[in-house]
């Protein structure tokens, strides 16, 4: 892909019926040529790094893995005090995650800070900064770039990238999180633009089998944000639909993919504007 050709369509496994090569599978139907995968663990489904399992994935025929996260990070708290029984839990997690990327051939991992995670404090905030700054040297080691997905304000997002100071450091949009936390997605993406994985999640609408508003139906004004994304010659690499499709309606989910190629039509176009512009 050209730094500003037409960004990869990808789907989130946990957003599925299925999870790992069963989600490779839909995707494959559903002519996806990009997937994100969660790690797994109790009431998550089963682990991505069970024995065989990343083998087999990176076997897979046509469609390629682009990240890997860790969602069970938000049910044991990444924020947890050095020291103790849950901190250590957390660095285990991010070791599994960082080597099953590496196994696996994906770029990208991401931390989400929600729920038990969630940075609601100067504290928490402090605290994920040096949790984020060991995961990103052992990111770097290996090849691979960390992003922290949260829905922190612009001032504090940006301070978290200088509090880590890593160059494998990034910060993963997601077109509707922000605004369900109050936020301006699109003035969020404009104010730490720079330091934007080239993954971004677009939904429109909070999680919900089959019940999550399709593409451009909600108020997540999706493209609002993809366009600022644009504006600031910011390279996407795959738009990843993280709506909510775990019921399995089949139809609901090509009209969400349509939309997605559309959307990436779309922003492939801005670019090429926006770059005219600053090339005239």
């Amino acid at each position: 892909m050209t730094a500003y050709g037409t960004p990869l369509t990808a789907l989130a496994d946990w957003r599925l019926p299925a999870r790992g090569a069963a989600a490779v599978d839909i995707a494959f139907r559903h002519r996806v040529p990009g997937m994100q995968f969660d790690l797994g663990g109790p009431g998550r489904g089963p682990w991505l790094d069970a024995p065989g399992h990343l083998a087999r994935l990176a076997r897979a025929v046509g469609v390629t893995p682009l990240a890997v996260t860790a969602n069970v990070l938000n049910d044991i708290g990444l924020t947890a005090p050095e020291g103790t029984l849950v901190a250590a839990r957390v660095r285990e997690v991010l070791v599994r995650l960082l080597d099953a990327a590496a196994e696996l051939g994906a770029p990208l991992v991401f931390v989400p800070s929600f729920r038990r995670s969630a940075i609601d404090s100067g504290a928490a905030l402090h605290r994920t900064a040096e949790v984020l700054r060991a995961a990103a040297g052992q990111a770097e080691a290996r090849g691979l770039r960390l992003a922290s997905e949260n829905v922190l304000k612009p001032e504090a997002a940006l301070w978290l990238v200088r509090q880590v100071g890593s160059p494998a450091f990034q910060l993963l949009l997601d077109t509707y999180n922000p605004r369900a936390a109050g936020l301006d997605p699109a003035a969020l993406a404009a104010a730490t633009a720079p330091h934007l994985a080239d993954q971004i999640h677009v939904k429109d609408g909070p999680a919900g089998p089959d019940r999550t508003p399709l593409l451009g139906d909600g108020d997540g004004a999706v493209a609002d944000t993809l366009d600022t994304v644009a504006r600031r010659c910011r390279p996407v690499r795959a738009l990843v639909l993280e709506n909510d499709h775990r019921g399995g309606d089949t139809a609901r989910l090509t009209a969400d993919l349509d939309r997605v190629r559309a959307l990436a039509e779309r922003l492939a176009h801005r670019h090429t504007e926006t770059a005219q512009t600053w090339g005239s």
